[in-house]
């Protein structure tokens, strides 16, 4: 699938969440500068997670888009399916690491995918349950307007449970 085609709704989930509504709004209010990146979550449903970030006001000195937009836009998409998949009440998401690897020069306004499988978010569910946390993997992909791909990152999470926060 390139980066036009979807295979989900835009957003929300059969119980009429409109999870992408809530992330942006938590990017607002509680992650400044990722907002001021002019990052936003497109879509957002248990299995995807799409946003995107615009070229005007994240270019660098050699008119190509700023890689700690590139960097923030991928980072947020992993962490944004947590709020797909997990109780918000039970759970929290934290990124362990991020590996970026630039492929072409972004010059244009940057889409971006993340993908978790909802069999593997149950089974990440129920690791935590048992552990305090579980660790996974999620690879993200982000494409200029004319869907190439410009960049990729892999980045190491964890889901823990609430009473773990006071022990991390």
């Amino acid at each position: 699938m390139d980066s036009t085609e979807s295979d989900h709704e835009p957003s929300g989930d059969q119980n009429g969440i409109d999870y992408a509504a809530i992330v942006n709004e938590l990017i607002e209010q509680r992650i400044p500068p990722m907002h001021s990146l002019g990052i936003r979550v497109d879509a957002l449903v248990p299995s995807v997670a799409e946003g995107s970030a615009p070229f005007a006001g994240n270019g660098n000195h050699i008119d190509t888009m700023y890689a700690g937009a590139l960097f923030a836009l991928a980072e947020m998409l992993g962490g944004a399916l947590f709020y797909s998949n997990f109780d918000s009440h039970h759970f929290y998401p934290t990124v362990k690491s991020l590996t970026i690897e630039f492929i072409r020069p972004a010059r244009s306004d940057i889409t971006g995918r993340a993908r978790l499988d909802p069999a593997e978010a149950r089974r990440l569910a129920a690791v935590a349950e048992r552990d305090g946390k579980a660790e996974f993997i999620i690879e993200t992909e982000l494409f200029d307007a004319a869907a190439v791909l410009v960049a990729r990152t892999v980045g190491t999470y964890q889901l823990r449970t609430a009473h773990t926060a006071a022990n991390a």
